[in-house]
């Protein structure tokens, strides 16, 4: 991903656009090549069935015996064979899956919350780009000028070079005084995530209104000032997603039922996907509301006649509402007990 937000931009940008879409063209033929040849050796498990329609299941015989007593349902003998099996798993279900079914909606409330976080995430991925087009993209005063779209790679950066110093430095350190495996329970680390998210997007703000400032002084469509000036906010926002996300990965596997450990590799991106459809509606809703009858709307196409620096306030407010809410979720959550027998605190 750095390569493609580096390289090929840059031969897209300041070479030639049809060998910057070949390059990628002539890797994807490669990568599809070593999948089947991969695909031949890798032992395939064929599927038991959908892990849903155990869920479905609950759902149904609840909703069947929604008006009965408890004293009435226990005994409804001829639901079970004399095997002890129920006769009919519509009617009737395992405590197993009625615990299943009770994992996953403490865990939805917790997933929603992910989907907020990820509106900032989209809108700085966006955005900085068209900072960067509007800013001197000149590398220490050289003459190379860095291509726009280059600048996600900082994100990215902050992201591998976080990662271990966490890992190896600052968890074993904080381990050995909250006595806690990791340092930090699950919660604690997606919430630390959640607070520099919205510190990434005050900063942001900030360097906005700088950058615009200074473009209207001097009366020209592109800032003096430096692009590397972005580089905080992405940095910022790398290390919120090594908190946030990897966490976030983490307590779906560790927390979904065993059954569904699939699904649970799914919600992240499934999250993220809404995330998307979220920031759409955001930035649709901020054109209609700022623009029209005259008036230049937020989110301008021209940066400096638009204010992009309020619209970064107005995430950061929505992702302290988010942060709210997450901490009242993660007061309510009680994490489910590991196979080694160790349970996690709650945050």
């Amino acid at each position: 991903m750095m390569i493609s937000s580096t390289i090929i931009i840059y031969v897209q940008s300041d070479v030639d656009w049809g060998l910057g879409l070949g390059i990628p063209t002539i890797l994807m033929f490669f990568s599809c090549t070593f999948f089947f040849l991969g695909s031949k050796i890798y032992v395939k498990v064929k599927p038991e069935g959908s892990p849903f329609s155990n869920v479905a299941r609950v759902l149904t015989a609840a909703w069947r015996k929604r008006n009965l007593e408890l004293a009435s349902i226990i005994a409804r003998s001829n639901e079970v064979k004399p095997n002890g099996m129920a006769s009919n798993q519509w009617r009737l279900c395992s405590l197993q899956h009625v615990e299943e079914v009770k994992c996953i909606v403490r865990i939805i409330p917790i997933w929603l919350a992910g989907m907020v976080y990820g509106i900032a995430l989209t809108q700085e991925w966006t955005y900085v780009i068209f900072q960067a087009l509007q800013s001197d993209r000149h590398l220490f005063g050289t003459s190379f000028e860095i291509p726009a779209g280059s600048f996600v790679t900082f994100n990215m950066l902050a992201l591998t070079i976080w990662i271990p110093i966490y890992d190896r430095i600052i968890v074993p350190g904080v381990q050995r005084i909250t006595g806690v495996q990791g340092g930090f329970t699950l919660l604690q680390r997606m919430g630390i995530g959640l607070i520099l998210s919205i510190i990434a997007m005050i900063v942001a703000a900030i360097l906005e209104e700088k950058r615009r400032s200074i473009a209207l002084q001097n009366a020209n469509s592109v800032s003096s000032m430096s692009s590397l000036w972005l580089v905080p906010q992405l940095m910022l926002l790398g290390v919120s997603e090594a908190f946030y996300l990897i966490g976030q990965v983490e307590f779906f596997y560790k927390q979904f039922p065993e059954n569904m450990r699939s699904v649970a590799g799914a919600f992240l991106f499934c999250g993220l996907a809404i995330s998307s459809y979220l920031s759409s509606f955001m930035v649709m809703i901020v054109h209609r509301v700022t623009g029209g009858q005259g008036r230049k709307s937020w989110l301008d196409n021209d940066l400096n006649k638009g204010r992009l620096d309020l619209f970064y306030y107005l995430c950061a407010a929505v992702s302290f509402l988010n942060f709210v809410y997450f901490i009242i979720c993660a007061k309510w959550y009680r994490y489910k007990i590991l196979n080694d027998g160790l349970n996690e605190i709650s945050m």
